[in-house]
């Protein structure tokens, strides 16, 4: 019996998605010794972004043990571990809960404020460490590898850009990575381009666009934003917390309905067996009351409980899934 096709999609969300790296460690390993399952591809944007590029990074330079360890060096990195990083941390979390609960705050644009240039050579310096750009193309050529996709917007074009292996470059992951609020836009091809939250969070029809052979008969979305919520959002706060999720959550939506459909074409005959397969989808999510604020958290206390967390949901999805 073939082994079945997986593909997992990292839904982007800032700092929480720690729990996409903690999910990742777990994640791999047992894909990488099972008989039944197989990687076929890995997307993924802003955060997401990030660790999907770890993790595949990581898997082709030294097989699964690498990729838990870039992954863990990576949110090391970002982790304001020092006294004028947790200083600007603690600022910047603190001066989103005043904004979004309403307060009278004055905001600065990134392309005026120093802080947001600092914060761009750390993670340019971050990613240089972590990955030799250079050498993506052949890896991405190698017989068996896994597909790679980033997602970033195109601000100008206003439309989606998704970048595979082969055309992946430390630009198209800061992009990625781009928070308009914090981080100056990124140029690339003629175009400035964006955080892909705004677009595919995380890219999962490009993940679908493969040979027949590499389709994934399972998706599985490490999904940051919480579907469903209780009560009512009253404060300024508590609306800002959930129209942010909402919106993170649009495009995914978006996204597992291209897949559902497919299904049903498929189910119904109307595609092809031979091109298009049945393809389930399964959710690995944060659980857990974190504001939108949080987002913007990089404290060490608060990336560790993140990728506990994630490590904790992963081994607990997999317990539940039969052959991997």
């Amino acid at each position: 019996m073939d082994a079945t096709n997986v593909a997992v999609a990292c839904q982007g969300g800032g700092s929480h998605t720690a729990f996409t790296a903690g999910a990742l460690r777990e994640l791999l390993p047992a894909l990488d010794a099972s008989d039944d399952h197989r990687l076929v591809g890995l997307s993924g944007t802003s955060g997401g972004a990030l660790s999907a590029l770890a993790a595949w990074y990581g898997l082709q330079t030294g097989g699964p043990e690498r990729a838990r360890d870039l992954l863990a060096r990576a949110w090391a990195d970002l982790a304001a571990d020092d006294p004028l990083d947790r200083w600007a941390n603690a600022w910047t979390v603190a001066g989103s809960r005043l904004v979004n609960g309403g307060a009278a705050v004055a905001e600065i644009s990134p392309y005026h404020n120093p802080a947001a240039r600092w914060g761009e050579r750390r993670l340019r310096d971050l990613l240089d460490s972590l990955v030799d750009f250079d050498a993506l193309p052949r890896l991405a050529a190698r017989e068996g590898s896994p597909a790679l996709q980033v997602g970033t917007v195109d601000i100008n074009g206003g439309c989606f850009e998704t970048f595979d292996a082969t055309r992946l470059t430390l630009d198209a992951t800061l992009a990625s990575m781009a928070l308009p609020e914090l981080f100056r836009a990124v140029a690339m091809n003629g175009h400035y381009h964006w955080d892909g939250l705004f677009s595919q969070n995380p890219p999962i029809r490009d993940l679908m666009e493969v040979p027949p052979d590499r389709k994934p008969e399972e998706l599985w979305v490490v999904q940051i934003n919480p579907q469903e919520r209780e009560g009512r959002p009253t404060s300024l706060l508590e609306i800002a917390d959930r129209r942010n999720e909402l919106s993170g959550n649009l495009s995914l939506n978006q996204e597992l309905r291209f897949v559902e459909r497919v299904n049903e074409w498929v189910e119904a005959g109307y595609l092809p067996e031979e091109r298009f397969v049945h393809t389930d989808v399964h959710r690995v999510a944060l659980d857990g009351e974190f504001g939108l604020s949080s987002k913007l958290d990089r404290s060490p206390r608060f990336v560790e409980r993140l990728l506990a967390a994630g490590e904790e949901e992963a081994r607990a999805f997999l317990d539940g899934h039969e052959g991997v």
